[in-house]
């Protein structure tokens, strides 16, 4: 197949049966800027049970005859993965000179790494990576919908859910309400508020401060204005929150751009769900008309916090 310049349907459908877990995969790859932050877990259809399980059982010192109940406390979250599909026209010579323009295998040895069928393919499913990219946050679920931001809810989408519910709170002490606007002259202060404010357990771990890079921006512009003679103040890009000994990290994300969350919690408790180890998940190519073919594929994906409790998460809501 090797230094073809063209396919036939056959031979881009043995391309997707050949390499079918490798293109499944692409667009959860292709999502690595986002998911580098989170924590993915694999083969998971529908719905599965996560969450922290605790007790109040303790040690004391030794007697015989004490004994305790051990309330067994379950803090059960539900991480369900939709399935999604796609059926994508393309025409395969477009396809194969757009990667030719792309890699300039047109002349001399260029020709030997001439682009197979599965180059196309992989193309395809690359590409739908973004938009899984740009829903991780403010999807939210629409069974009749026809994007990819219908397909399931978003973090932000959840952690609205929750608010309204009543289970993200000042009560439950996993969420706080800025009063004022982000501005360059008060977010150093704003990201100090935010770190003291978190629950001692919380602040112990290494966190992440999930948040737009216009947030952070005004971070590193307020830092320069206020710690400009510091001799520790070596760099303009400050990527911990100061007096968080290093350990909560600020990471903005293009896809927080129009939030009006921060988030701050654990790499661990950002759950991403995917199934990539069960035959429901399929690629397909057909011919249905001339010259055109159909690039066919389901998949099952979907997103959720392993836990809201206040020493797992915290939830920060920008002023309006």
């Amino acid at each position: 197949m090797a230094g073809q310049l063209v396919f036939t349907p056959q031979q881009f459908q043995e391309a997707a049966t050949k390499y079918r877990r490798e293109l499944l995969m692409l667009p959860i790859i292709g999502c690595y800027e986002t998911l580098q932050y989170m924590t993915g877990r694999p083969g998971i259809r529908y719905k599965e049970n996560v969450g922290a399980i605790s007790g109040d059982a303790q040690f004391a010192p030794y007697k015989p005859s004490r004994s305790t109940d051990f309330n067994l406390n379950v803090d059960y979250r539900t991480l369900e993965t939709y399935f999604g599909s796609v059926v994508a026209k393309f025409e395969p010579n477009s396809a194969v000179s757009t990667i030719l323009g792309a890699t300039g295998a047109t002349k001399g040895d260029g020709q030997m790494q001439a682009p197979t069928a599965l180059h196309v393919l992989a193309l395809i499913a690359k590409g739908l990576s973004g938009h899984l990219n740009d829903a991780l946050w403010n999807g939210v679920r629409n069974a009749s919908g026809d994007t990819t931001a219908d397909l399931f809810d978003g973090f932000d989408t959840i952690t609205s859910n929750e608010i309204t519910a009543g289970n993200i709170s000042v009560a439950n002490k996993n969420y706080m309400k800025l009063t004022e606007e982000i501005t360059t002259a008060n977010a150093v202060d704003i990201a100090k508020e935010i770190l003291f404010s978190l629950d001692p357990r919380l602040r112990a771990q290494d966190l992440i401060m999930y948040c737009s890079q216009d947030f952070a921006d005004k971070y590193n512009e307020a830092y320069l204005l206020t710690h400009g003679g510091i001799v520790y103040n070596n760099k303009y890009d400050q990527t911990t929150v100061e007096g968080s000994n290093g350990r909560l990290t600020i990471v903005p994300l293009y896809n927080k751009m129009d939030s009006k969350f921060i988030h701050v919690t654990a790499k661990s408790n950002m759950l991403v769900g995917y199934d990539q180890m069960s035959d429901v998940e399929s690629i397909l190519v057909k011919e249905y008309e001339p010259f055109i073919l159909s690039y066919i594929a389901t998949m099952f994906f979907g997103v959720q916090f392993e836990s809201i409790d206040y020493r797992r998460m915290k939830v920060i809501e920008l002023a309006a």
